[in-house]
């Protein structure tokens, strides 16, 4: 049965100052930003945007992230611990983003940037869609490394079981690599195919909503849940999965209506 390795949050430490890992997964994941931004500008070049222009969706969509993922895990999940501690509010560097509240909070930022910059909201968010699973493995990588967000209990013969001994001594579903895997890798193969060729405005964003909104709310099975808002409903929705259900109602309704708008 797999062990995990107990890695060290701290990747390296020059003097006083400690970079972590999920620190530098987030660093990686801005890079692919800019780097798929590139190619997609490229294969796309009907689209009208430019590298420089990416690199400001950059700055927009960082700020977004980080304030609305921190903003989402406090209201969303442990507002009791939060607001008794409230300066743990800032210790980013533990970890502790809310994906639902970094993507909301990255909404606003797109509107934003569409407002300042005379584009569209549905044009920017069709254009990061397919740039954006990438950045959500590498934070699913970082959630490993940090020894996060651990699965529910496994099968003792499931042979990628794996046992957290910070948690217990119980076999366990390594539930990050499962999302790493699915909303990461799955959902990337999925909008950069489906980006390749002109959609009809709205759709690619409505295929991020539903295929987001499909992968986590399946994950979720496998995953302990986290306290929430929403875990008094039923024990057998989390929080994060309500949270799915309007982003797959609302990527369908997005789709059907892109689709016929095209065919008008």
């Amino acid at each position: 049965m797999l062990i995990y390795p107990q890695i060290d949050p701290v990747a390296f430490a020059l003097g006083p100052l400690k970079v972590h890992w999920y620190g530098l997964t987030y660093l990686a994941a801005f890079g692919l930003f800019m780097l798929l931004g590139r190619l997609h500008i490229r294969r796309r070049p009907d689209l009208n945007w430019t590298p420089p222009q990416v690199d400001d969706l950059l700055f927009y969509g960082v700020l977004g992230v980080i304030v609305g993922g921190r903003l989402g895990e406090i209201l969303f999940y442990q507002p009791a611990y939060y607001f008794s501690h409230p300066l743990e509010m800032f210790a980013v560097w533990k970890g502790g983003m809310s994906f639902h509240g970094g993507f909301l909070g990255v909404l606003v930022a797109m509107w934003l940037y569409g407002r300042r910059h005379g584009k569209g909201f549905w044009a920017v968010t069709d254009f990061i869609a397919p740039l954006v699973p990438t950045g959500l493995a590498a934070g699913r990588i970082g959630n490993f490394i940090n020894g996060e967000l651990w699965g529910r209990v496994a099968p003792a013969d499931l042979p990628w079981a794996m046992i957290f001994p910070h948690v217990d001594d119980l076999p366990r579903h390594p539930s990050q690599i499962y999302q790493m895997a699915g909303e990461g890798l799955l959902l990337f193969l999925l909008l950069w195919w489906y980006s390749r060729i002109p959609r009809p405005l709205r759709a690619t964003s409505a295929m991020f909503l539903i295929g987001y909104g499909v992968l986590r709310f399946s994950a979720e099975f496998f995953r302990t849940p986290d306290p929430g808002i929403f875990s008094w409903i039923t024990p057998y929705l989390t929080t994060a999965q309500w949270l799915c259900v309007p982003m797959i109602g609302i990527g369908i309704a997005l789709l059907v209506q892109a689709n016929r708008n095209a065919a008008d």
